[in-house]
């Protein structure tokens, strides 16, 4: 199959290369050292079992992008409007779509950004990957799954060849007939677990650990909740630099505006870790000025 990866850092860049192992043929759309790189050297590969290299085509103009089976666009959420043209051409081109962002909003801000709806594709990815240098990327856990699903929620065709490239390249890879709800599980764990570790300036264990921590992710985690069901989304009952606070918190707050649902905990970590960044980036840049 012919891929495009939009967005070569760590997971576009690993899944781009296990692709390209497995003997599809990949382009990676990228930039600067990052596209240097991969026309020199191509991608090195690293996870627990070992190391590899791929050799994977680039470029950096948006022309050169051909019609290929699907693209996965693998960008921080701040990254779409930038990345917004080269995700219009591969859709005219006939390619399908898949993002591997986290949030719940992408196809929706995608369609603002003037991608057809019909074009893109649910996904999400659970990894732990780094990028260690340009063109360089390294797994550091034992997950590597991607679900795959129509938005209408139906498993197609193109859903199925996807996910068989995934697994042929070693993937854990499944195809999902209610990808919304998938998406909104990841969602409440990495929403709730932003809020309350960013406002504890602390990682997860140690609000684990206590009482009032463990309360905190609880209610966090329910607020989430809450604001999803509010939205209709069938939800099981067990259910620095540039951030993605609003993607995160910041949703869940207008969300529940919206809906009538009370969430002080999002609220409070959308204002506050808001204020915290803008203070640290004043700082910063007056530092950088009396230097």
């Amino acid at each position: 199959m012919k891929v495009v990866v939009l967005g070569a850092g760590a997971v576009g860049a690993y899944y781009g290369g296990q692709l390209a192992r497995a003997g599809h043929e990949v382009t990676c759309f990228a930039r600067g050292a990052t596209l240097a790189a991969l026309r020199e050297r191509g991608l090195e590969i690293r996870t627990p079992e070992g190391a590899f290299p791929a050799r994977v085509a680039a470029t950096d103009r948006v022309e050169a992008l051909g019609s290929a089976d699907f693209a996965i666009l693998a960008v921080k959420s701040y990254s779409l409007e930038p990345i917004a043209p080269a995700v219009r051409h591969c859709a005219q081109q006939g390619t399908a779509v898949v993002p591997l962002l986290n949030g719940v909003e992408t196809l929706e801000r995608l369609v603002q950004l003037g991608v057809p709806p019909a074009a893109v594709i649910g996904g999400l990815t659970t990894i732990s990957v780094v990028r260690a240098a340009p063109g360089v990327v390294e797994r550091r856990g034992p997950l590597q799954i991607v679900v795959v699903g129509e938005f209408a929620g139906r498993i197609t065709e193109r859903v199925g060849r996807i996910v068989a490239a995934f697994r042929e390249a070693g993937v854990d890879a499944r195809a999902s007939d209610h990808i919304r709800v998938e998406l909104w599980q990841k969602f409440v764990f990495i929403a709730a677990l932003a809020a309350a570790c960013g406002l504890a300036r602390s990682p997860v264990g140690a609000l684990r650990a206590q009482r009032l921590g463990r309360r905190l992710l609880e209610r966090a985690i329910a607020e989430v909740v809450a604001v999803a069901r509010a939205r209709g989304i069938a939800l099981p009952a067990n259910a620095g630099g540039p951030t993605e606070l609003e993607t995160l918190s910041g949703a869940v707050a207008r969300f529940a505006e919206e809906g009538g649902v009370a969430t002080p905990i999002h609220d409070t970590a959308t204002v506050a870790l808001d204020v915290s960044n803008r203070n640290l980036s004043r700082i910063a840049d007056t530092t950088l000025t009396r230097s």
